[in-house]
Formats: structure tokens, C-alpha cells, sequence
């Protein structure tokens, strides 16, 4: 099953805003996406959205908001007025959180609410330990796909999750929601800190809307060469 379009997101994640935007001048129309999560965010604030957007990149605030539902609303409020494109809330948060966070940014076309439902760090033990689960009676695919049911009934843009449960969450929901991949890496390169990780070619046949690509460009000695490559796998399993 291949998604019609998968973009790809280059996650930015860096100390300061001065190596960002090296790499995103680095990179320049290889890349029109960018991620910005808790560690730049912290070191730079809303000013390194403004500057990617002012650089004309959409930008992925990946803060993966979880708190009580009026916390959560306010903080995405605040995100779809800097202008992100796409906004994290943990699913876990329950479905109530996730409506307020949906109903924050308004129209989902212009600003998506996406929920991550279970980490790619994590496996089947881990899950299992942290939801007080026997080991035995979890299964993360089938955990990604109930509480991709509550995102769905929460009218969010889509959901974030392993290319190893996408095709089963496209299979339950079609198009209705934006599935974006983390945790991409090429063929024959080391998983690092991610325990569920897929190829461009697998993201993509699983069905992916966004892929996000990280060390895989920001740690290669020629990351434009990197994204080049990468954007290439896309586009081959794409036809």
C-alpha cells in the first residue's frame, strides 16, 4: 500500500538556532519541512518558527503537549498563531485532551493536530512495563491501532506511530488520518535510540503522509548529499 504523497520533514534537532538555520540554508528547496522539537525549542523559542517560516518552510512543532485539557488547548493556541503546520499532543492524554488541542488550532487543514500514540524508543517490554501490562499481553501494533480509534473520534489530523503499525492503522482508518513516520532511516543504517525503525521505501509503502528524517541528514558530513538520496528512495517507491 503506497500513501499518494509522503512528505519529507528533517528534524532540526539541535542546541541553538545558529546551527539550524545552517543546515536549513544547507539544504535549501532539498527540504521545504522542518521539525522543531523540545531541545531547540527550549534553546530558542518561538523566534526559530519565525525564522523558518520567513525562510518560506512549513514547520512541524513537535512539543508533544500532555496535560489537563485547558493547558494543552492554550499551548496549541499559541503554536497555530506562530504558524506551525503540525502540532504533537500525546493520545494517552485521553480523547477529551485531544478534542480541546483540535478545537485550539482551528481548521485542521492549515494547522494538524497529530497524536503520538506510542514512542519508536520503545518496545513491547517497555510498553508493557511502563502501562503496568504483562509482557505478554501487549502488542504495540495493537495498541497503536486503539488508540488510533480515539484519535480518529477526536477529529485529529492524524496520528504519529512506528512504520511498523502504520499499514495495520491504515487498514482500520483509510485516508482519514495523516499517519507521520519518525524514526526513518536508509537501508543498513544503525537504529541508534530507536527500537521500531523502517526504510523510506517501507514508510511509504506502509502508507506514511510525512516521514521524518534525523541523524540520518543532520549527522552525515554531506547533508545536502544525504537529503538528495533520501528524497530519492521517497520519490522510487512512490511511482
Amino acid at each position: 500500500m503506497a500513501s499518494v504523497t509522503a512528505t519529507p520533514i528533517v528534524a532540526l534537532d539541535y542546541p541553538s538556532a545558529a546551527a539550524a538555520m545552517s543546515l536549513v540554508d544547507g539544504l535549501g528547496e532539498r527540504c521545504r519541512f522542518y521539525k522543531v522539537g523540545s531541545e531547540l525549542f527550549t534553546s530558542a523559542g518561538p523566534d526559530v518558527v519565525r525564522r523558518l517560516l520567513d525562510r518560506g518552510a512549513d514547520v512541524f512543532l513537535d512539543l508533544k503537549f500532555h496535560d489537563i485539557p485547558n493547558t494543552v488547548a492554550g499551548a496549541v493556541r499559541a503554536g497555530a498563531a506562530l504558524g506551525a503546520r503540525l502540532i504533537t499532543v500525546h493520545a494517552s492524554g485521553g480523547s477529551a485532551m485531544v478534542a480541546s488541542a483540535v478545537a485550539a488550532a482551528g481548521d485542521q487543514t492549515r494547522c494538524g493536530i497529530l497524536a503520538v500514540t506510542v514512542l519508536t524508543s520503545l518496545t513491547d517490554a517497555d510498553v508493557a512495563n511502563a502501562w503496568g501490562r504483562a509482557p505478554e499481553t501487549l502488542n504495540a501494533t495493537a495498541e497503536v491501532v486503539r488508540l488510533a480509534g480515539l484519535v480518529a473520534a477526536s477529529g485529529a489530523h492524524g496520528l504519529v506511530c512506528s512504520g511498523r503499525e502504520a499499514a495495520a492503522v491504515r487498514s482500520a482508518h483509510g485516508p482519514a488520518l495523516a499517519i507521520l513516520i519518525p524514526g526513518v532511516r536508509p537501508a543498513g543504517a544503525a537504529s541508534q535510540d530507536q527500537a521500531r525503525t523502517v526504510t523510506p521505501a517501507q514508510a511509504v509503502a506502509a502508507g506514511a503522509s510525512y516521514v521524518v528524517f534525523g541523524r540520518s541528514v543532520t549527522g552525515s558530513v554531506n547533508p545536502a548529499g544525504a537529503m538528495d538520496r533520501l528524497n530519492a528512495e521517497i520519490d522510487a517507491a512512490t511511482r
